[in-house]
C-alpha cells in the first residue's frame, strides 16, 4: 500500500520548512524531499563539527537561517519572509544524558520553543499543515515490555522524555486551538531509535561504535539488555511524509507510532550485528547499566498508521543496522562522497517502495 501512495508525497504541495534542518535527521529529510522535487526551507541551529550536514557540504544549498528555537521573534520573522504550507517541525534537543546535565535548556528547547513555532505558525497565513516530532519515550513506562499503542498513558521519568511530554501537551492544545479558532493543522509522530548513516551525536550506541571501529580504542556499552525498536531513519522520515499529505487531504489522527514490525533487539545483539559488519580488533566492555537513568524496555506498536497510510518499514531492524555501517564504511574507509551515500540509500529506499 505504501507504493500506491508514493505520489502522495509530491502531492504535499507548497514549501515545507524543516525546523532542524542542520541536524541528523534533518540533513536526511532535507535530501529526501529534495529528491522528491518539493521545495524545502530550513530553520535550525548552526550545524555541529562532524554532522552529516557538515560533512554534505549543505550549507547555503537551501534557502536557510540559523536561530535558536527558542527566539519567537526571529522563527515569526522566517515565517513571514517565506510563507511555509508545511512545517515539519525536528528541531529539538534530542539526547538523554544530555537532559540530566541542561534539563532547563531541554525543556526551554523542546517546550517553549514547540510554543514559539506553532504561536508563529497560528500567526500565519501561509502554513497549512504541521508534523510535530516527539519520541516513542514520550509514553509512561513501566519496563514490563508493553507494545505501546498511540491511546496508552504518557508520563517521562527522565528530562528528555519529559520535555517530549510537555512537547506532546501543546501539541494538544494547539490541536484544540485549531477545532476552535482554525489555523494550521497538526499531528504528533513518535517513532523509535532511529539510525542510520551520518550520526555522530555522543553517547549514542551506533555512533559510539563506529568511533570506536575507526580508531580501534576500547568501546564502553552500557544497558546491554536493554531494547530499542531500532529503525533506519529513511522508514520514519516516510512515514512523516505520508502523515503530512494524510492531513493535508483532510485526515484526522493526531498521532501516530511509526516503530519495527518485530520485537525490539537488546543493545548486545545491534553489537553483534555491528561486529559482522564491521570487524576488527576494537575491544568491547560491556559496563554495569545505572538503575533507573533510562528505560529498560521499550516496544512500540504501529498498528493504527500501518491501517490508516499503509506503512510498513522497509528495513529490519538488522538491515537497518548493517546499512548504517555499511554507509560510514564507504565514507570512512572507501572515500565515498557523503551525500552521493545518503542518495544511494534514498535511491534504494525509493525503489522498495515502488516494488510493493
Amino acid at each position: 500500500m505504501v507504493g500506491n501512495t508514493l505520489a502522495n508525497f509530491t502531492g504535499v504541495n507548497g514549501k515545507t520548512l524543516i525546523t532542524g534542518h542542520s541536524g541528523f535527521k534533518g540533513t536526511w529529510m532535507t535530501l529526501l524531499l529534495e529528491k522528491l522535487g518539493v521545495e524545502v526551507i530550513g530553520l535550525s541551529l548552526p550545524p555541529e563539527e562532524g554532522s552529516l550536514f557538515q560533512r554534505c557540504g549543505r550549507a547555503g544549498a537551501i534557502q536557510e537561517k540559523f536561530l535558536d528555537i527558542r527566539n519567537f521573534e526571529g522563527i515569526q520573522e522566517f515565517l513571514s519572509l517565506h510563507k511555509p504550507t508545511n512545517i515539519i517541525h525536528m528541531a529539538a534537543q534530542p539526547l538523554v544524558l544530555e537532559s540530566y546535565r541542561s534539563p532547563r535548556a531541554t525543556f526551554e528547547t523542546n517546550v517553549l520553543g514547540t510554543v514559539n513555532l506553532l504561536d508563529a505558525a497560528f500567526g500565519s497565513d501561509s502554513t497549512k499543515n504541521i508534523v510535530v516530532l516527539t519520541t516513542d519515550k514520550v509514553y509512561r513506562n513501566d519496563n514490563l515490555g508493553n507494545r505501546f499503542v498511540e491511546s496508552d498513558p504518557l508520563g517521562g521519568k527522565d528530562p528528555y522524555s519529559a520535555s517530549k511530554v510537555g512537547t506532546e501537551s501543546v501539541v494538544t492544545a494547539w490541536q484544540q486551538i485549531h477545532k476552535v479558532s482554525g489555523g494550521p493543522k497538526i499531528i504528533s509522530v513518535r517513532a523509535g531509535n532511529v539510525i542510520g548513516g551520518g550520526d555522530w551525536a555522543s553517547d549514542r550506541l551506533l555512533p559510539d561504535l563506529v568511533r570506536g571501529f575507526i580508531d580501534g580504542s576500547p568501546i564502553k556499552i552500557r544497558n546491554s539488555e536493554s531494547t530499542r525498536p531500532w529503525q533506519h531513519v529513511l522508514d520514519p522520515l516516510v512515514g512523516y511524509l505520508l502523515a503530512l499529505a494524510h492531513i493535508s487531504e483532510g485526515g484526522d489522527e493526531e498521532v501516530f507510532n511509526f516503530g519495527p514490525d518485530k520485537n525490539s533487539l537488546t543493545v548486545r545483539e545491534v553489537v553483534r550485528i555491528s561486529k559482522e559488519v564491521w570487524p576488527g580488533k576494537s575491544e568491547i566492555e560491556f559496563i554495569p547499566s545505572v538503575k533507573g537513568l533510562e528505560s529498560e524496555k521499550l516496544e512500540l506498536d504501529s498498528t493504527l498508521v500501518a491501517k490508516v497510510l499503509g506503512w510498513y518499514p522497509v528495513f529490519t531492524q538488522e538491515e537497518s543496522i548493517r546499512k548504517t555501517f555499511q554507509w560510514w564504511q564507504k565514507v570512512l574507509l572507501d572515500s565515498k562522497d557523503p551525500q552521493k551515500a545518503c542518495f544511494e540509500d534514498i535511491d534504494f529506499m525509493l525503489s522498495k517502495l515502488r516494488a510493493v
